[in-house]
């Protein structure tokens, strides 16, 4: 069994009660093994040699009403193995616990607080821990998932994975925010293989807000930003030639362009788009 020399912080957010989990390894896609959450539950980390029943068995445990310990003391009585293993545990109600097994290769170690879990193994040093904990605590103004990829661009920094870098993934989850409101599975993103996964992973967060998350109230369009969609509607085949003006016509092409670019749920009607959107279709085709 190969070990998931991993990184990784487990917190829960103090404002919202939001859980999560962000990790980083030299490990083909990490986030298939090592985070585990559920809304109103907890999050868990399960890491180095890793046991992947490890997270479902510590929701289950919490969702009866167990607390973080009462999940370790399962594992130690049950896991033969269990010295090699390491995992991070928050609760809903924001208590923690770190374990390092004694069998976990060096450096490995962790650390932890009220709402937050930070361990790893196989590191560059205790820095990368230290680099964790003491970023999420500095940056306590950024949104839940953008704290959290901070700490994580922070540790990675410090050494991270002595082996190197691969794969990152950030799971966070909150009480009917999953996609159209019918689950808790607010955003769960994975960067399997990549040489600096990371700020890959900042990236595609970024996406996800685009996507599904309102970017500001709409601006009306200007001229000059009309005359721009219009030439852009004509480049792309959505209209024959460059409108006048607003017309139904061009908030029908306008509309087909969005869909096309999963943008749909950004547009709310008239000459006018969230300034987000208008940002990235720039970006996208200029």
């Amino acid at each position: 069994m190969q070990p998931v020399a991993t990184f990784s912080i487990v917190a829960r957010d103090p404002q919202t009660g939001a859980l999560g989990v962000a990790v980083a390894s030299k490990f083909l896609a990490v986030g298939a093994v090592v985070p585990y959450a559920r809304a109103g539950v907890g999050a868990v980390a399960t890491q180095s040699y890793a046991n992947p029943s490890y997270g479902p068995r510590a929701l289950s445990i919490m969702a009866a009403g167990g607390r973080p310990r009462h999940a370790h003391e399962a594992f130690a009585g049950t896991d033969h193995e269990h010295p090699l293993r390491q995992y991070g545990i928050v609760s809903a109600s924001g208590e923690s616990l770190t374990f390092t097994g004694s069998e976990c290769h060096p450096w490995a170690g962790g650390a932890s607080a009220e709402n937050i879990a930070a361990q790893g193994n196989l590191l560059a040093g205790p820095e990368v821990v230290e680099a964790l904990t003491e970023t999420w605590q500095a940056q306590n103004d950024l949104p839940f998932p953008e704290r959290l990829l901070a700490a994580l661009l922070a540790a990675d920094r410090a050494g991270g994975d002595r082996r190197g870098r691969q794969s990152a993934a950030l799971l966070v989850v909150a009480e009917g925010k999953g996609y159209g409101g019918e689950n808790d599975r607010w955003i769960d993103l994975r960067v399997d293989d990549h040489t600096d996964p990371v700020p890959e992973l900042a990236r595609l967060l970024e996406l996800h807000r685009l996507y599904f998350e309102p970017a500001g109230e709409p601006k009306p369009l200007d001229a000059d930003e009309l005359a721009w969609l219009g030439e852009l509607l004509v480049a792309e085949g959505e209209l024959t030639e460059v409108p006048e003006g607003w017309g139904p016509a061009f908030e029908a092409a306008l509309k087909r362009l969005l869909g096309r670019e999963n943008l749909e749920m950004r547009y709310r009607g008239g000459p006018a788009l969230e300034p987000g959107v208008l940002a990235y279709l720039r970006r996208r085709f200029s």
